[in-house]
Parts: C-alpha cells; sequence; structure tokens
C-alpha cells in the first residue's frame, strides 16, 4: 500500500466510516440488459476502441471475449508474449499502457494487486499519461478502498473518467462471459461501458462512490476464502473419521450449505489435485486487504484472521500459485506436525 501511495504522489484518503450507507445499489443481469427495458444500454452496441491491459488469469480470457464480441481491442502486458494469443484473435498491440490508453477511448486494467495496479495507472509510462478529457479508465483489479481512490484522483486529474470494477469470479466464469462487476466511481462511464461488462458478466452492481466496489469485492473474498477453510476442514475430518469425502461433497450438495465451489472443487481436493482457477497467494492478499479493511473501522474479524494465517502457512510450502483450495495442505501439514 505504501508503494501505491507513493506512485500516484496522493495522500490516502480515509477509508469507509462505519456510519456511511451505500447508495441504493443498481443490479442489472445479462437478461436484463438484452432486454428492451433492461437498464443501462440493453443491446446497444459500444462505439469506440477499448484497451486492455494485463493479460493473466483473468484478463486474456475476458479480453478474448471483448475480441470475439466484435471490439476493436488492443492489448498490453509487462510479458509481451503473453498478448499472442490475442493478437491472433484480432487485437492490436501497444509497447507500453500509456500508448493504449492514447490510443483507445476506454481502458481496462485487470492486474494481481495494489502495488501493480498503481503502477500501471500512475508510473512512468503509466496509463495516466495517455489519458485526456472523453476517456474513460476501468480498473477491474481486486484492490484495496484507498488505493482505488488514489488510482482515482490521479486519472481524473487527466480529465478522464474513473470506474472501480472488481470482479466476482474466478477463471472459469471468465472464459464464458459469467463474471459478476461491483462497479463505483463516475456512473456515466458505468452507463457507457455497459455492453462490454455485458460480454463479459452475467450482472453488474453499481454502488456509488470510488471505494464501494473494492469494499464490497473484499467482503465477497473474505467470505469464500473462510469458506474453503472450513470446507477444508470438514473433507479431512470426514476421511480421519472413516467417512468418505466424495460422499460429503456430494451431500452438501444437496442440502442448504450447497456451494458451487464445493462441488467443483470438492472431487479435486480429495484427490490432491489444484488446478489454478485462483492462485492462492491472490486469496491470501485479499483476506489481508480485508483484515485491514475491518481494522479501520474497528470490526472484529476472528474467522477471518485465523483463515489468512492457514493460507500464509500454505504459500510458505510453496503453494502460493495452486488454486487457493490448496490451503487443505497447510491443515494436513499441521495435523502432521501435531502427531510429531
Amino acid at each position: 500500500m505504501a508503494a501505491a501511495a507513493f506512485l500516484c504522489a496522493r495522500a490516502a484518503p480515509a477509508l469507509l466510516p462505519p456510519s456511511r450507507r451505500l447508495p441504493r445499489r443498481l443490479l442489472v443481469s445479462r437478461a436484463a440488459a438484452s432486454s428492451p427495458s433492461g437498464e443501462g444500454g440493453g443491446g446497444v452496441e459500444f462505439q469506440g476502441k477499448v484497451g486492455f491491459l494485463g493479460l493473466g488469469i483473468m484478463g486474456a480470457p475476458m479480453a478474448s471475449n471483448l475480441i470475439k464480441a466484435g471490439c476493436d481491442v488492443t492489448v498490453w502486458n509487462r510479458t509481451k508474449s503473453k498478448c499472442d494469443p490475442l493478437l491472433s484473435l484480432g487485437a492490436k498491440y501497444e509497447p507500453s499502457p500509456a500508448q493504449v490508453a492514447s490510443s483507445c477511448d476506454v481502458t481496462f486494467v485487470m492486474l494481481a494487486d495494489p502495488q501493480s495496479a498503481a503502477e500501471v495507472a500512475c508510473g512512468a509510462n503509466g496509463a495516466a499519461e495517455g489519458l485526456a478529457p472523453g476517456k474513460g479508465y476501468v480498473d477491474v483489479s481486486t484492490v484495496d478502498g484507498a488505493t482505488s481512490k488514489l488510482i482515482g484522483e490521479h486519472i481524473t486529474s487527466t480529465g478522464a473518467s474513473f470506474l472501480e470494477a472488481p470482479v466476482s469470479g474466478s477463471k472459469k466464469p471468465a472464459e464464458d462471459g459469467l463474471l459478476i462487476f461491483l462497479t463505483a466511481g463516475d456512473e456515466s462511464l458505468y452507463k457507457r461501458v455497459a455492453p462490454l461488462l455485458d460480454v463479459m458478466g452475467k450482472s453488474r452492481f453499481y454502488l456509488g462512490d470510488v471505494g464501494n466496489g473494492a469494499a464490497m469485492k473484499l467482503v465477497v473474498n473474505m467470505v469464500m476464502g473462510s469458506m474453503m477453510v472450513s470446507f477444508s476442514e470438514g473433507l479431512l475430518l470426514s476421511e480421519k473419521v472413516g467417512l468418505d469425502p466424495n460422499t460429503l461433497v456430494e451431500v452438501i450438495s444437496q442440502g442448504a450449505i450447497s456451494a458451487p465451489m464445493f462441488s467443483l472443487k470438492g472431487p479435486s481436493m480429495v484427490k490432491a489435485a489444484y488446478p489454478t482457477a485462483f492462485p492462492l497467494k491472490h486469496q491470501q492478499k485479499d483476506l489481508r486487504l480485508a483484515l485491514a479493511l475491518a481494522e479501520s473501522v474497528s470490526q472484529s474479524i476472528p474467522t477471518v484472521a485465523a483463515a489468512n494465517e492457514l493460507y500464509k502457512a500454505a504459500k510458505s510450502l510453496g503453494l502460493a500459485d495452486q488454486d487457493f483450495s490448496a490451503v487443505i495442505e497447510a491443515l494436513k501439514a499441521k495435523v502432521q506436525s501435531s502427531q510429531q
């Protein structure tokens, strides 16, 4: 966070006070968006050039969906070879974020952490250098609210519009265009890019001021990370007492606590396989940011604090780049250590 603040050369604004209420939310599903009466854009085609910065696990399929939908897309990534699959689909390439932003009407960015998001927006040859009045910048990265506000201030100082739009969903929803966008910031930009969000996602929320989207995303990922730890404990306990953990997965899938995450990841976890859809290091980063958010408003979240320690332990075992479901290995290691 210190590096992010330095890059943007702004004093960190205060996080949302506990008494501040979110404005009335605007939720639009894909079905509503395609309806003539749906709010925010209907089937209107986006007019203009689209930039996309960051082509990792999430960014690449998101940009790919825009290209396949017929959008004029220009891409950039630190590792240029990651642009090649998009170029083969028809994307253009520029060698810096500034040049992408300069050549496009709206630029999306999907990066791994707050420092990277701030650097790409505000650093040397960053996107802000290519922005101007009439252009838009949409940050779909998961960052803390303070960093999002810093980036937003830097972007709007150029005369451009800013929208934060972190997503709920991992690799497969990104590939299938089924993400959930949690947006906040410039409402006119939100409406302008609605057709693009509908290409990449199944629903979108408008949450008001910059920082609210980031906060919502951190709360969602906080719950998800804690759920995965509890699920891991259940799998290990069921096996320890002689039950079939696969049967546990099936039982859970038919009850009130059914969740797609359990059904999708449970069978692989039983086999100790963790194909990466959402890297464990990113889940731990989000828990760390959620803990900081909670501390800023004096909210105790002890379950999340305990879960965070397990993800940190999993990282120390070399599992940072595995799927976040690999946190179960930290629990296995803890049991083995206690038995020695």
